[in-house]
């Protein structure tokens, strides 16, 4: 067995005393963490070694973005991409070296917001989420070996997948044009939805609600921004899925909650 998370922390030294009671309650084996927002050098080792985690791929900036994945099994940096070609810090991927886990790859990303306007000749965000997403797809399309990819790709793609479809059609991590960039996505490598293949569509399914939103419980605006894809045959591994939803009420929390998957390898 191995269990990944994936969670967008909105900056783990700000929130890592959440961080510890999810991997206190949890532990999963890999977590992997988007949004990071510090350099390596600034990342809080110390406080995740107290839990058990030794093993570390940090791929940070300033201020900004950032991932890291971090393990109580071994791992080591596998792949390191700049899908969006200016330098951010977006992608870290690794391999688990364990023998017991086939040497599995877990590739983690943060795509891009996108901005506000749906219009990439308006802004220049859009297009640059646009084209992040050709690159990654144009990555997945040589992809050879039994990969998981998770993260915060910043897109709904189904109409479950978010509190009101119509209302979100024009707006950004919902539109038609994201969506169709995500299916070539997924179709280059022929990925498997992990959340969708147990949380079966039309059932609720959301990841992220908005700090603006008051109560965040009982408007229950949401979007499910955050995914675990599986190549074909790791997907068949996969065992259980599941959402932490109550992790959006802890104190100073993301405004994203963890997603877990379980293989048996």
């Amino acid at each position: 067995m191995v269990s990944v998370a994936s969670w967008n922390i909105n900056s783990v030294r700000l929130r890592m005393p959440i961080v510890a009671r999810f991997l206190e309650e949890q532990g999963p084996d890999v977590l992997c963490l988007q949004e990071i927002k510090c350099q390596e050098h600034q990342f809080p080792f110390d406080a995740f070694r107290e839990l058990g985690y030794e093993h570390f791929a940090i791929h940070g900036q300033k201020g900004y973005h950032g991932v890291a994945t971090v393990g109580k099994v071994p791992l080591r940096e596998f792949s390191r991409h700049d899908w969006q070609d200016n330098g951010e810090a977006r992608h870290v991927g690794v391999e688990l070296t364990d023998p017991a886990h086939q040497g599995m790859i877990v590739e983690n990303v943060y795509v891009p917001a996108g901005g506000d306007e749906p219009d990439r000749e308006k802004n220049v965000k859009f297009g640059q989420k646009l084209d992040f997403l050709e690159r990654m797809t144009r990555w997945a399309d040589k992809v050879d070996r039994p990969t998981l990819i998770v993260g915060d790709f910043n897109i709904a793609p189904l109409e479950s997948d978010v509190w009101n479809h119509k209302q979100l059609l024009k707006v950004v991590s919902h539109t038609p044009v994201e969506v169709d960039a995500l299916q070539r996505f997924m179709d280059a490598h022929g990925w498997s939805d992990i959340g969708r293949e147990h949380i079966k569509a039309p059932e609720r399914y959301y990841s992220w609600w908005s700090y603006r939103s008051k109560d965040w419980k009982t408007n229950d605006r949401g979007r499910r921004l955050d995914h675990m894809w599986a190549s074909a045959e790791l997907a068949k591994q996969a065992t259980g899925h599941s959402v932490h939803e109550y992790a959006r009420d802890w104190e100073k929390p993301s405004d994203h909650v963890p997603l877990v998957t379980e293989f048996t390898l």
